[in-house]
């Protein structure tokens, strides 16, 4: 049985932009940047372009498409915002070798699930990195706050609609 997407944000999180420090992995801030040139550089142009065009046909009084295009610029321009605001506030998470004794931001868990009677593996990431289909939960999300500071043998407990799921903590490195 799937988890509603809905459900698995709530769960797994993703927070929204603020003041607060935004965790990164490398290879996730090079993703950030290089999706930040892209929006400054081609997407704005392309927009830009296409405002124009439609401006030149037809106009921009009652004109579907010129709003459209306006819209969308108005959307590259907040996300420009967005991503330079995460990249200003960012933090690269630390690689982490070996067995580490308290979950924290880059850690990989292995937890025994014991209300679905599994074991699950998550890494705590940022909650702009966050990926739960690939086990990558945001230090923000109901799973990833239940588990930070927690060690090997203890029990994490997260509330979700359907009741309390209680996660064992069996390895961190």
């Amino acid at each position: 049985m799937g988890m509603d997407a809905g459900l698995a944000l709530s769960l797994f999180g993703r927070s929204s932009l603020s003041n607060q420090i935004h965790y990164l992995t490398v290879p996730g801030l090079a993703k950030l940047k290089k999706e930040l040139q892209s929006f400054r550089t081609d997407k704005r142009e392309e927009v830009a372009k296409r405002i124009q065009l439609v401006n030149s046909i037809g106009g921009t009084v009652d004109n579907a498409e010129y709003e459209e295009a306006k819209k969308e610029q108005s959307f590259i321009e907040g996300r420009i915002i967005d991503l330079a605001n995460i990249l200003n506030k960012a933090e690269i998470i630390k690689e982490r070798k070996g067995p580490k004794s308290t979950v924290e931001v880059g850690a990989m868990v292995t937890v025994y699930n014991k209300t679905r009677n599994k074991k699950d593996q998550y890494f705590i990431v940022g909650s702009h990195e966050s990926d739960p289909a690939n086990g990558k939960i945001s230090n923000v999300s109901p799973i990833g706050q239940a588990l930070l500071q927690k060690r090997v043998g203890d029990i994490a407990k997260v509330q979700v609609p359907a009741g309390i799921i209680n996660f064992e903590i069996l390895k961190i490195r």
